[in-house]
């Protein structure tokens, strides 16, 4: 059924891309990845990068490729249980192969269970260590019986192979960059994995409708943690000399208040574009401070690259029940929160596109804007007038060419997409020039 709103064809092509891109186990490696980036590559043209095993990343290395075909437990009544083609996350992200009859004793070893959330499974991953596991809800692991012998098989396969990510780049005016990034690497959960994705491929196809773009847009997608730091260790240099603001999306789904997470250097231009944005809307934000705990905003924000990238959600990571669990499903997101997502951040693109630097072009004393037609002709009382005409005049003011307009707004408590307009005709009247 399509979406009803104004917004509709989005909502439609947000919910039949989730349920897609729902049942696949993606991993840090592995086809499950590739099969997303597959279906993703149909509304963003992404250019796969393939880094090899055992290529140095920096101060990681990229591990084996991990796949998976089929994982279960037989019961010693005969009952298949942990089954991997009903949850993905029955089975230890990355386990080894096994395939061996094993006592409970033995069984409990490699069971993970959430005792506090007896009937969440819970997400767990051992990329690093080599074991194998399963995870099961609380609740069922408590029922199997202790006694007879289990028979565990995980058909899976670690190999040579290589790490996928993605990048798409939308050209502009200028060679100055816009950052969005965002991490493609768990199996079937639906906030902390797919929102992100997901909304930022519905913001690629809004710029990509633009008739004209000052900024080039790069729309990244990676794995978590070891994707980023392979994508920053092949273009860290280049996005160091031109990145002008970026945003990592994460948690984009749920129905909490929305945070903005600031850049490490915390007055940067993403910061003060998202904060001016977020404050202009009807909703209430969370203004977060910038913190290693998180996603990959801390790889862009490590010491030698410091970038100016914050990061967008809605209830951060870790900081609501279902996170890492079989509770972050479809029932948990709203596919109308996630495109209210996209609109706002298309403001903040939209923002950046306007905002400029100015310099008055007479520098001492006000210009005199009677013999420019900027000035009412007479002194009759008009409040919408002399508002428009003290806005100007403080417009005017404050270009000195270290002002840029979203400062200048900012000062004022005025949305910049008022100054904006106003700024085109007193550069068209000679009053103000681009610095």
């Amino acid at each position: 059924m399509k979406a009803v709103g104004p917004f509709g064809d989005m909502q439609e092509k947000l919910a039949t891309y989730f349920e897609r891109l729902w049942p696949i186990c993606r991993s840090i490696t592995g086809n499950g990845l590739r099969e997303s980036f597959r279906i993703l590559r149909e509304i963003v043209p992404f250019e796969l990068t393939e880094v090899p095993t055992g290529t140095q990343v920096h101060d990681w290395e990229i591990p084996k490729e991990w796949n998976i075909e089929d994982a279960y437990i037989l019961t010693p009544d005969g009952r298949k249980v942990a089954d991997f083609k009903q949850n993905n996350l029955h089975v230890l992200n990355y386990s080894t192969p096994v395939d061996q009859e094993v006592s409970w004793d033995e069984l409990s070893k490699h069971i993970f269970t959430l005792p506090e959330q007896p009937n969440a499974i819970p997400y767990v991953t051992s990329y690093y260590e080599e074991k194998w596991g399963f995870c099961l809800s609380h609740n069922e692991w408590a029922l199997l019986p202790k006694e007879g012998k289990y028979r565990v098989v995980i058909q899976s396969e670690l190999k040579e192979g290589s790490l996928t990510y993605g990048e798409a780049i939308l050209k502009g005016d200028s060679e100055k960059e816009i950052l969005f990034y965002s991490y493609l690497c768990h199996p079937s959960m639906a906030n902390n994995e797919l929102s992100g994705p997901l909304v930022l491929a519905m913001l690629y196809e809004k710029l990509a409708a633009l008739p004209q773009r000052k900024y080039t847009y790069r729309f990244v997608l990676a794995p978590e943690t070891i994707g980023s730091i392979a994508y920053l260790s092949k273009n860290g240099q280049a996005l160091k000399e031109k990145l002008q603001a970026g945003w990592v999306l994460t948690c984009c789904g749920d129905s909490g208040k929305i945070h903005y997470k600031n850049s490490r250097k915390g007055n940067a231009l993403v910061d003060r574009i998202s904060k001016h944005i977020l404050n202009q809307l009807p909703l209430q934000w969370n203004d977060l401070e910038f913190s290693v705990g998180g996603s990959d905003e801390r790889q862009f924000c490590s010491p030698g690259y410091n970038l100016p990238i914050g990061s967008f959600m809605r209830t951060p990571y870790q900081r609501y029940a279902q996170y890492h669990t079989s509770l972050d499903n479809r029932d948990f997101i709203s596919i109308p929160v996630m495109e209210e997502g996209v609109e706002i951040l298309f403001q903040m693109v939209l923002a950046l596109e306007i905002n400029e630097t100015y310099e008055a072009v007479v520098q001492y004393g006000e210009p005199q804007l009677g013999k420019r037609g900027l000035y009412p002709s007479s002194n009759m009382p008009n409040t919408d007038q002399r508002t428009m005409v003290h806005n100007m005049m403080h417009l005017i003011n404050w270009s000195d060419g270290e002002h840029d307009l979203l400062s200048i707004a900012d000062k004022k408590g005025i949305p910049m997409f008022y100054f904006a307009p106003l700024a085109k005709l007193c550069e068209e009247k000679g009053v103000l020039r681009r610095k």
